[in-house]
């Protein structure tokens, strides 16, 4: 599959640009490069709207540090 057909598969968005754009903010997000209020502010949306976009695709977003995931999964 190429990137383009990967681009065109996202269900979010209509155009292309956006949908690139989408898959940027959230690999950046996953990576820790930028923050959700970036991410917001990048995407034009409000927290909520982006946290219930990733929710529907079934992406799992945490505002905690590794060390704090991994001391609640001991709990």
């Amino acid at each position: 599959m190429v990137l383009r057909e990967i681009v065109e598969e996202v269900p979010v968005f209509k155009s292309i640009e956006k949908k690139e754009k989408f898959l940027i903010v959230l690999s950046a997000l996953s990576l820790r490069l930028i923050s959700l209020s970036k991410a917001t502010e990048i995407m034009n949306m409000s927290t909520q709207t982006l946290l219930e976009f990733l929710d529907a695709l079934g992406v799992s977003f945490s505002y905690l540090e590794e060390e704090d995931v991994d001391l609640e999964r001991t709990w």
